[in-house]
């Protein structure tokens, strides 16, 4: 399943790609599985609306979206107009005046894909949604085992779509301690507890365990206030590091140009068991652990 540095590498190249433009048209398949909202409603909530801007939260991709239009061309899709299907020319809009009246949520699975291409390019197996743009390029959610979910919003009707846990990356120490204090989970469990840490998936929690020299077994709430502050420092240095590479492809995973990650080129545990330990040189053990298969260092990990 796509993590944080997938998703967020994800939700980074879509916003480059389209914020400021406008959704014209939306098709949706026929497979009932990725839809928390029906392809009917989703269709009418998103033509017509303008794609404010596109983030991460968790695990989630968010398409923040303004209100319907009345159908005239955008200042954006003006411009891309006789380039349609060239890449974005200029990034993000200066400035859109508006604020999010809705939003178009995307959550990957196991194998989702969100992809930015033109109407030219062939079409996967397994697309379950094409929402055709104003400046004549599309966005495609490609799913081979229909794990992922879509999403609309209106948030006249209801709540923006918050993360179920804290963001690793700009959590501060104390919170941080305060979430592993007095638990009996083994930490790498709890570090897969998302209604604690979102986004945080079975890859990043044992590279920074491994970094923090942390075995995945220690029970949370007997962890040391030094012991914390260094996970804490090391899952977000990881999670960083990944990010500027575009993340790990081990499985299914690209971006939103269909472009591999290489951060698995880094990985210092994760599927490495039986080889080398990078620091030390004992061999990489692997154990089941909250239902997940689980990398670390018996030497360098205490």
């Amino acid at each position: 399943m796509p993590e944080l540095p997938e998703v967020e590498t994800i939700a980074r190249g879509v916003n480059h790609r389209v914020r400021g433009d406008r959704i014209e048209q939306a098709w949706f398949g026929s497979h009932p599985e990725p839809f928390k909202t029906s392809p009917a409603q989703q269709a009418m909530g998103l033509e017509g609306r303008t794609i404010l801007g596109v983030q991460r939260i968790g695990k989630h991709i968010v398409c923040d979206l303004g209100p319907a239009d009345d159908g005239l061309p955008s200042s954006r899709s003006r411009k891309n107009k006789d380039a349609a299907g060239s890449p974005a020319d200029g990034g993000p809009l200066d400035e859109i005046d508006s604020v999010s009246e809705a939003q178009w949520i995307v959550h990957l699975g196991m194998t989702g894909r969100l992809l930015v291409t033109t109407p030219e390019g062939p079409v996967a197996p397994h697309t379950h949604a094409r929402l055709g743009l104003a400046s004549g390029r599309e966005i495609r959610f490609v799913d081979p085992r229909r794990f992922g979910r879509l999403e609309f919003r209106e948030l006249a009707r209801t709540e923006g779509f918050a993360g179920p846990g804290a963001e690793p990356l700009t959590i501060e120490a104390e919170e941080f301690a305060a979430l592993f204090r007095g638990r009996k989970l083994a930490v790498k469990a709890a570090l897969l507890n998302q209604s604690l840490l979102a986004g945080v998936g079975n890859i990043y929690a044992d590279e920074s365990l491994f970094r923090a020299g942390i075995r995945p077994r220690r029970r949370s709430g007997r962890l040391t206030r030094l012991e914390l502050g260094r996970l804490r420092l090391a899952l977000k240095e990881v999670l960083e590091h990944a990010i500027r590479l575009g993340g790990s492809s081990v499985s299914d995973y690209v971006d939103a140009d269909g472009v591999r990650g290489f951060f698995q080129l880094e990985h210092c545990v994760y599927l490495r068991a039986g080889e080398p330990c990078r620091q030390c040189g004992a061999p990489i053990r692997r154990i089941l652990l909250a239902g997940r298969g689980t990398h670390f260092c018996p030497n360098c990990q205490r």
